[in-house]
């Protein structure tokens, strides 16, 4: 069970969940393409593409880190084009790269729509499609990526319509590319936390730190995405797929090492519902729309 020599190309891996599925693979000794913006440390966000660089070569993988802006089509391009010269093709697609605004229809300012949509729905468009010819010729390729699963209850729109149509444009792309490479062998699928994710998006976005320490941490995301990952191929397409849920199929039981604070209860996360079935044991309150 390890991704030793494969190649992922992780979008938005300079932090967070993409930070964490890197160093994850690179455990394994894979390669990782680091393709995000940050070239430059920021006052308030640690981590850019060459310190992440860094860390998957400290935990025993090989790095490339390339400045890719996911609305810019050529940069992806381009991106991915020096990945498979660099490891000899692509293996993973991971579709990480992600802005969150969870502002109401009448109060968010059209270029900020514009902004989540290019980098959500159409960043993950163009990121698959640029991997596609790569992936075609890979032993056991997958494309991951980091949306909720398809659940149109209007609860899920009506406080957040701009954010939730971006994200389930994400969760749109996988459903229809399962289905449109299932011949070529081409995993597709989805996956998302079921309780907020300590990351710089839950601390700026949605609380603070009385969030963060109600939230898991990104490891339990990259081992979930891990565990899916190992699957075979052809076997494992058109899924939408929660954290906790993988791996307790995968045998874990004790989740209690990924909270941030093993003694406060867990937020859920946006786009899972309070119906929807977790592992005896969990528990989870849910925010308001859930």
């Amino acid at each position: 069970m390890s991704l030793a020599g494969k190649t992922l190309f992780i979008t938005g891996a300079s932090r967070g969940i993409g930070h964490a599925i890197a160093m994850r693979a690179a455990r394994d000794g894979a390669n990782v393409a680091v393709a995000a913006k940050t070239t430059a440390p920021h006052p308030k966000l640690a981590g850019t593409i060459y310190s992440a660089a860094e860390d998957i070569e400290r935990a025993g993988g090989k790095a490339l880190p390339l400045v890719v802006d996911v609305r810019d089509e050529a940069s992806v391009v381009a991106a991915a084009r020096q990945c498979a010269d660099k490891f000899g093709g692509i293996d993973i697609c991971i579709n990480n790269a992600s802005a969150i605004n969870l502002s109401a229809t009448e109060d968010i300012d059209m270029r900020r729509y514009d902004l989540i949509q290019q980098i959500n729905t159409r960043g993950t468009f163009v990121t698959s499609r640029a991997c596609l010819p790569y992936l075609k010729k890979a032993a056991n390729p997958h494309i991951l990526t980091l949306s909720p699963p398809l659940d149109l209850r209007p609860q899920w729109f009506a406080d957040h319509l701009a954010y939730s149509l971006s994200k389930y444009g994400m969760s749109l792309c996988m459903l229809g590319l399962a289905q449109e490479y299932r011949a070529d062998g081409i995993a597709c699928n989805a996956l998302w936390p079921r309780t907020t994710i300590a990351t710089a998006a839950v601390e700026f976005a949605l609380g603070g730190e009385a969030m963060m320490r109600r939230s898991r941490k990104p490891d339990i995301v990259a081992d979930a995405a891990h565990a899916i990952l190992m699957r075979p191929a052809r076997q494992c397409t058109g899924n939408f797929f929660i954290d906790d849920a993988v791996l307790f199929e995968t045998g874990v039981r004790d989740f209690t090492s990924y909270s941030v604070d093993p003694a406060a209860i867990l937020i859920g996360d946006l786009f899972v519902a309070a119906d929807a079935s977790a592992p005896p044991g969990v528990k989870v309150e849910f925010m308001r729309g859930g």
